[in-house]
């Protein structure tokens, strides 16, 4: 196993299912179907796009495992598992907002977000013409330069943040963002959890927190965050919205303290 050829891989077929996610959505888009809530969507694209992904994926290296948001898990031998979102910021997609993006992760280990180890990644996002790639102990790549996370200057974190979609939940997270605003030069809500954390490795963001994303959504961000040099952790595991923090040092540390703290 070699995360410089899991991570080409990963690269090639993002961006082929990035081609094939924009001329669907110049096609335009169809709603499959509502998840969790009825602004949880899911369109035909997502599904096609995530069939095409785990068809590569099975003809590349057919003993390798999978998880996909669309189609679940399936295991296998080698001791790899593929964390795939098709499309991730499904909603900005199906409005025509140009932040939504392929996510793929090689992980080994068992396929939980606590036990695994990523080892290549590829962030996506073709209205943009971007492509983050990282391989573990090979640092994290877009357009040819090599990325690495900020630390926080006296004016305080760009930071970055997402909202469930129950709205059962929406106080809780608007009650979050107000005890991180202290240490915040400005807070940005843009609906992709991949490109959020894609950002913070790309010095574009300083810090990024989010409550209950799922494997898929983060798989592959966070590794592109720890290979630019950035910190990635989950608090408040046992709970059903756990929530991630990532960021340069500094930074990942003052929201640790304050998120920390809300925990008890």
């Amino acid at each position: 196993m070699d995360a410089l050829e899991l991570s080409a891989l990963a690269t090639e077929i993002a961006e082929e299912a990035g081609a094939l996610a924009s001329a669907r959505r110049r096609q335009g888009v169809q709603l499959a179907a509502t998840k969790s809530t009825l602004a949880d969507i899911v369109t035909e694209a997502d599904r096609e796009v995530e069939a095409l992904i785990r068809e590569r994926l099975r003809a590349a290296r057919p003993a390798d495992g999978f998880l996909g948001e669309e189609s679940g898990a399936a295991s296998g031998d080698s001791g790899v598992t593929w964390v795939v979102d098709p499309i991730d910021g499904t909603v900005n997609y199906a409005y025509g907002i140009p932040s939504y993006n392929v996510s793929i992760a090689a992980v080994t280990g068992p396929p939980e977000p606590d036990a695994w180890e990523a080892q290549a990644a590829a962030v996506h996002a073709p209205a943009m013409g971007e492509t983050f790639t990282a391989a573990r102990g090979h640092g994290a790549w877009t357009d040819g330069g090599r990325l690495a996370v900020t630390e926080v200057t006296d004016a305080g974190a760009l930071l970055a943040t997402g909202f469930g979609y129950d709205p059962s939940t929406h106080d809780g997270d608007l009650a979050t963002v107000r005890r991180v605003m202290p240490i915040a030069r400005d807070v940005r809500r843009m609906g992709a959890a991949a490109l959020d954390l894609a950002y913070v490795a790309a010095g574009r963001l300083d810090g990024y927190f989010e409550r209950g994303l799922k494997p898929w959504d983060h798989a592959a961000g966070a590794l592109l965050v720890e290979e630019a040099g950035g910190r990635v952790s989950r608090i408040d595991r046992e709970s059903s919205r756990p929530l991630l923090i990532a960021g340069g040092a500094t930074v990942h540390a003052r929201l640790r303290a304050i998120l920390d703290e809300e925990e008890h």
